[in-house]
């Protein structure tokens, strides 16, 4: 039986090979593509190096020796040891912009990459953005992101985790943006020092049960970026007890927690949580001004 190194050989044979290998196997999509296609697309384009649109130039080239061995080795690790795509390119796309990344970090895939873009609005209002924090920032692809957004902004990008810290320094220097953002050392809030307009974060949120039952696929990010205690709210609670504190009159809070929301919505009682909604899809994103946080907690 011949190899399929020596029946394919143009870059459209290899997205038919992939598509139909992801197909018969049961490999999960969830970080960064949710379909067959785009899973071989992303593979096959970017182990070559070719862009992910406007690529049909490209797809009846002639493929090396070496090239074809490098996309069938990837496509059967994707398959037989389940590991994310982004880290089999080490490489993930967010708000359009390519971050590096590896398993010091969570595969970018947040919702709040759509808020960025639309400038936190309506929520922001009229308030300038001069200081901003990305907390539990693992690659530093929502920071970095927004910093694109609010071009004068310093950006602090905050991880306990020192080698997640050192994927975000690299992909900081890749984006061209020392001068605005840095990376600070913090478990949570602990390091943290003066004020932000807006402090943005993707914490862990996964509770025991779901972190039990998730595709093997998610096993290959690090523990530290998932796991959240039974309920998955133990770094939201710590959160929101010290945001007040770090925001800026009029500043704006934003959290991820995924399907913990309910239990977070639950613990609050009368904290006037914005749950927000996303076009591109999405959920378990509050948005909180400064002043009702405030608020909430000198009656509480």
């Amino acid at each position: 039986m011949t190899s399929p190194i020596e029946d394919l050989h143009t870059v459209r044979d290899y997205l038919r090979y992939a598509s139909s290998r992801f197909s018969a196997s049961t490999v999960f999509f969830g970080h960064g593509t949710d379909n067959v296609w785009d899973e071989a697309v992303q593979l096959v384009m970017r182990t070559l190096h070719l862009p992910l649109d406007n690529n049909t130039l490209f797809l009846d080239a002639r493929l090396t020796r070496e090239e074809r061995h490098l996309i069938l080795e990837r496509i059967q690790r994707r398959i037989d040891d389940r590991v994310p795509l982004a880290y089999l390119l080490g490489e993930a796309w967010f708000m359009g912009m390519p971050f590096h990344v590896d398993e010091r970090v969570l595969v970018p895939r947040s919702p709040i990459g759509e808020l960025i873009e639309n400038g936190f609005q309506p929520w922001l209002g009229d308030k300038p953005v001069e200081r901003m924090l990305d907390l539990c920032s693992g690659s530093g692809c929502i920071g970095i992101g927004a910093a694109t957004v609010f071009e004068d902004a310093i950006v602090d990008l905050s991880d306990i985790s020192p080698d997640a810290l050192a994927v975000a320094e690299s992909n900081i220097d890749l984006h061209e943006l020392r001068d605005r953002v840095r990376t600070v050392q913090s478990d949570v809030f602990a390091n943290i020092s003066g004020q932000y307009d807006i402090i943005v974060s993707n914490p862990p949120y996964v509770d025991a049960e779901d972190l039990a039952g998730m595709p093997q696929e998610f096993h290959h990010e690090p523990a530290l970026g998932l796991a959240a205690g039974n309920d998955g709210l133990d770094i939201a609670h710590r959160i929101i007890a010290g945001a007040a504190e770090h925001l800026t009159p009029g500043g704006l809070l934003v959290v991820e927690v995924g399907n913990s929301w309910v239990a977070l919505d639950e613990a609050y009682p009368g904290l006037p949580f914005i749950w927000l909604d996303f076009s591109n899809g999405g959920d378990g994103v509050f948005a909180i001004a400064e002043q009702d946080l405030r608020q909430w907690q000198e009656n509480n």
